[in-house]
This record gives C-alpha cells, structure tokens and sequence, in this order.
C-alpha cells in the first residue's frame, strides 16, 4: 500500500497530494486564539467534513466547489483506514486566492468591541444604537488576508483587496474581488435564510475560493462550519449580551476564563464542545452523525 504524507499541515487540516486531485482530511485538533490546544476533541474532524459535505451539495447551483467525493472508497488504499474514514474530502485542485472572505449578519466579537470605540467594524460605518448581538441591517463583507500559521489574519477594506488580487492577476483584480465579495454575500445569504428555517442563526462566517485551470472562481477549503462560523440557537435568542452557540466560542470563553491553562482543556468541556457540533450539525441536516 503506498503511504501518503501531508503536502501541508494548518492548524486544523492535513492535505495530501493525489495527483489530479487533493485529499483534505480534518482531523480533531481544536485552535483557538489562532493557538492549536493540547486536546483532542473525538469526532469533530467528522462534523467538519460532513458539514461542508452538506453545505457543498446545497449550494451547488450558486456556484462550483471543490468537492469530488466524502467517500474513502473512491480515494487510494491508504485512506481507507478508520482515522480517514468520515472526514476526509478528495477535492479538485485550486489556484486558492490569498483573502479570507468574511461576512457579518449580527454584531459580535471583534467587530462588536470595534463598533463600540468607533462606531464601525473594519471600516464600514454601521447605524448607531445597535447592542450586541443585533441583526444588521444587511450582512456586510469584511475580508481579511490570510496569515501563516501562529500570525493573526488582518483585515483590509475592499479596495484593498482589490490591489491584492490585482497585484497577482494584473487586469483582473476588480474582476475577482467583486466576483469574491458578491459570492459571499449570496452564499451567506440563502444558507443563513435556510439555518434560520432548522433553528440556526449564523451571526458569521468566512469562505475561501480559488481558481480552476480556467480562470473559473470556485469554493474550496471548508464551508459554514461550527470552525468558521458562529451558530446561535434561534430559540431564545435576544440581543444585548452574548448569545449561547454550537462552535468554538464555549472553548474561547473557557480559555478565557482561565488564563492559566496552558491551552489544555479539562474533558467536561471536550465532551460538551463535541455534543454541541452534533447537535448543531443534526438541526442543519435533519439527520444523525453517523
């Protein structure tokens, strides 16, 4: 059996080259604070996978992505062992564009403590009086670029995204950006309408898109999960404070509470973490993780 090692390892993803193709597998590392924690967390790569899996299929007709199979038995021999199984996705290769698009439909986080010192988030003005929390009056595009491992992505306008892509395709970085920022707020737009429908507010998330051989911008790396996003229950939802969630923000406030942890993470909220992607990912699909 021929082995295969990772071309590229991120903090949460390994991805193997296949040729024509790319194997992404998710594994069950946890980061948090742009940090990869001492823990594991059993089943999660499997809930990212999936996830993406189900969001991949639904939004087909916006646009291409990058999906060919979740299927180990249409990859090589060595995926076909129980650690693949589940949350490895083979995908077509990409020419990935260096800009983390980012979509905000409510004020939280780090554009929720902007907001408050400057009335805006990543220079877009917002309406004044929103609490925290609050349904914007439309989603906005707040991209970023994309860090290495142990920097902190940064944020830029449009327009700088913009000189961005133009720098790298000459004559076409309006083109693309445009292209980015009008996908992304289409894509958020109708997976968050349908969210709403099965219990799920998405206060925020970020796609990642590349290129194909022909020039094509297509979706890649992961979509709409509890990693990229931040789910809120509908039910009891109510602005003003932070809302309770199915992602990563229970391990934050953990962490934060405990400064002294060293990133090491006690079961109880291991447990917890894992329940709430698949009770997230059970709202969404309407179905177990198998």
């Amino acid at each position: 059996m021929k082995e295969f090692k990772p071309i590229k390892e991120g903090k949460v993803r390994e991805i193997y080259d296949n040729g024509d193709s790319l194997i992404m597998v998710a594994t069950d590392r946890i980061s948090a604070f742009d940090v990869i924690l001492k823990n594991k967390v059993t089943k999660k790569g499997t809930v990212l996978t999936q996830m993406s899996r189900f969001w991949f299929d639904y939004t087909k007709d916006i646009l291409p992505n990058h999906m060919i199979s979740t299927d180990v038995r249409d990859m090589p021999e060595f995926f076909r062992q129980p650690q693949f199984d589940g949350n490895s996705m083979l995908c077509k290769k990409l020419t990935m564009l260096p800009i983390e698009c980012i979509v905000r439909g409510y004020i939280t986080g780090s554009g929720w403590a902007s907001y408050q010192k400057t009335g805006l988030v990543c220079g877009i003005k917002l309406p004044a009086g929103l609490k925290e929390c609050d349904k914007l009056p439309e989603p906005i595009y707040t991209p970023s670029t994309k860090a290495e491992i142990g920097d902190h992505d940064e944020n830029i306008s449009y327009e700088k995204s913009i000189d961005v892509l133009e720098k790298l395709y000459p004559g076409h970085g309006e083109y693309y950006a445009n292209c980015l920022k009008t996908y992304t707020l289409k894509l958020y737009t109708e997976c968050a309408e349908y969210a709403l429908s099965r219990g799920i507010i998405i206060a925020d998330t970020k796609f990642e898109f590349g290129l194909d051989e022909n020039g094509n911008v297509v979706l890649g790396d992961e979509m709409l999960t509890p990693d990229s996003s931040r789910f809120w229950p509908a039910e009891g939802y109510e602005p003003g404070h932070s809302q309770p969630s199915f992602d990563k923000q229970f391990v934050r406030d953990w962490l934060k509470a405990n400064p002294d942890s060293d990133y090491n993470l006690p079961q109880d909220v291991i447990d917890k973490t894992i329940a709430k992607y698949k009770e997230a990912y059970k709202l969404l699909t309407g179905s177990d993780l198998k």
